[in-house]
């Protein structure tokens, strides 16, 4: 039993490689090195320079449609465009009322000669 195991047992061959043009030396692997560390440099700083454009352009549309926004509610708020689906945020006729009336009180308030004086 123990003979028919050590028959059927896998062995290997070491076997030496002989050196050939496949390989490389130290010079060129160093040589190669340095062309991939500068190959990836550029690549970074193409992909960086896209990446700053194309943040720019995402911030110039966003900054655009804020300030849209901003000037569409004062706009809306002053009365100088209509109301949204009936939602009015007017406040400068409120303001202007208010107004009118403690102005006219005050001048009803003052007798009209000392006004003349």
């Amino acid at each position: 039993m123990v003979e028919m195991i050590l028959k059927e047992f896998p062995l290997t061959e070491v076997v030496r490689v002989p050196m050939n043009k496949d390989t490389y030396t130290k010079a060129e692997v160093d040589a190669l090195i340095k062309y991939a560390i500068d190959e990836a440099r550029k690549i970074d700083e193409a992909s960086m320079a896209k990446h700053n454009r194309d943040a720019t352009v995402i911030s110039m549309i966003l900054g655009f449609t804020a300030l849209a926004l901003f000037v569409d509610g004062l706009l809306r708020l002053l009365g100088i465009i209509p109301p949204f689906m009936e939602i009015d945020i007017d406040v400068l006729d409120r303001i202007v009322d208010r107004v009118e009336i403690d102005v006219l009180d005050k001048i009803k308030q003052v007798p009209i000669q000392k006004l003349f004086r």
